[in-house]
């Protein structure tokens, strides 16, 4: 079986867990004998391509000329994108009017019958991805889509099945599925109502939905964010499989040296932004060092609560117990967790969550939110509703000061997360790809 996969990230050039999940599932789906042909928006060339072939956007030279020939079928898909304002024109590094002038001479030489109208080596252009998630976000996203469609028909006859992981990608699905006829099947990481609350942007959301109702099937992260697919996207029950994600360290990892200190440490490693609960967590620690003073609390990552949050840890008098280290990825992670005696997600709404299992692998008990998909898999975690900071102050200080509870909950965790294989989880995406080919 062969898969033309659609992602925005991939190890190690990530930015967050859906890159991660990414790197895992193609490891563990090449277990399961089914060949990914892998494409994101901007490769750098130093990706793992053992378990996949990676196709860069970038490198897809696309026939702008030829957009005139497309089918009624295929305008009907571009102007769905019309949401999209764009500055520019759509071919980046010439102005409007050298895009005119080219315009007008292809038009000339299909009147003088000195070429076939649609043909598709009068220009070719690349379209140069950034590959982030920045302001022109909305553009690559539109651009990436009409790349997707130029791949599925260079790959036309080597693939069986189309998979998209997040909204990022889901237009570019539906672009490769209206090009091949092969059919699509979109991975729900996170939706808008996890990233946003109520608050939801439009634009994302009108994505999601738009993805997953011309899916054939979508892949949940946990039966949590199944049920959001269905009751707030209304898509129908029968079409939305859940497929719990797994947990992977890279093999041979290295072994670090001491931390150098002999105070508890007490990690939060994620985005900082609302999603994520860092309020939370900052509050959580307050109380703890009401009772423990001699504990360190760690905030890895970034976001745009964090000019928010250090103001709040200055406000409550626990900036010497605090500490800021920005984005880790890595070994920077590994050392982290090889570093914590205690791993907390507070999450507001996730999805699933792979950073907890990461800290389970590494021997560290974790404190997760009930409001998490990864509660549905774990016996071995200390579970709290994320707003209740008096339950997770507790939990905090229950696994720092009784070494007997924390060993119980490293050990058992330990030997539970190991349980957790990407290539079981492989298996049963396959099943899914096996449900939809005709």
């Amino acid at each position: 079986m062969k898969v033309l996969m659609f992602g925005w990230e991939f190890p190690p050039h990530i930015a967050g867990g859906l890159g991660t999940a990414c790197y895992g599932l193609t490891r563990g789906l090449a277990k399961n004998d089914v060949e990914v042909i892998f494409t994101v928006p901007k490769a750098y060339g130093d990706e793992d391509q053992r378990f996949t072939h990676i196709v860069n956007a970038s490198d897809v030279e696309l026939s702008v000329c030829g957009e005139l020939s497309t089918s009624i079928e295929e305008r009907e898909f571009w102007d769905k994108m019309t949401f999209i304002h764009i500055d520019s024109n759509m071919v980046p590094y010439i102005s409007p009017e050298e895009f005119e002038v080219e315009q007008n001479e292809y038009k000339s030489r299909v009147e003088r019958n000195e070429i076939e109208y649609g043909d598709s080596d009068v220009w070719k252009e690349r379209y140069s991805f950034s590959g982030k998630y920045g302001a022109n976000l909305m553009e690559e996203v539109a651009r990436y889509a009409i790349i997707g469609a130029q791949v599925a028909k260079e790959n036309e006859g080597k693939f069986d099945v189309i998979h998209a992981h997040d909204w990022l990608t889901y237009y570019a699905g539906i672009a490769a599925k209206r090009v091949s006829g092969k059919p699509l099947v979109v991975h729900m990481h996170a939706t808008e109502y996890d990233r946003s609350g109520e608050n939801v942007n439009q634009v994302v959301y009108d994505i999601e939905r738009s993805g997953m109702a011309a899916a054939d099937k979508v892949i949940a992260v946990s039966n949590l964010t199944r049920k959001i697919v269905i009751e707030k996207y209304n898509i129908h029950p029968d079409k939305v499989v859940t497929v719990h994600n797994a947990v992977r360290f890279a093999d041979g990892g290295k072994v670090f040296e001491s931390r150098g200190i002999t105070d508890k440490i007490v990690t939060f490693l994620g985005r900082i932004t609302y999603q994520k609960g860092p309020d939370y967590f900052v509050e959580a620690a307050a109380k703890v060092l009401q009772k423990v003073p001699n504990v360190h609390f760690v905030m890895a990552g970034s976001g745009d609560l964090f000019t928010h949050v250090v103001k709040r840890v200055a406000k409550l008098g626990i900036a010497d117990r605090f500490h800021f280290t920005g984005f880790l990825k890595g070994d920077e992670v590994h050392r982290m967790f090889d570093m914590s005696d205690v791993y907390v997600m507070p999450s507001v709404s996730e999805p699933f969550g792979i950073s907890p299992l990461e800290a389970m692998k590494s021997n560290v008990p974790v404190i997760i939110s009930k409001q998490s998909g990864v509660a549905e898999v774990l016996e071995y975690a200390l579970k709290v509703d994320y707003w209740d900071v008096d339950a997770m102050a507790d939990a905090i200080y229950g696994l720092i000061e009784y070494p007997a509870l924390s060993k119980m909950f490293s050990d058992k965790g330990l030997k539970e997360v190991t349980n957790l294989k990407w290539d079981k989880a492989a298996k049963e995406v396959k099943d899914v790809y096996e449900s939809v080919i005709k």
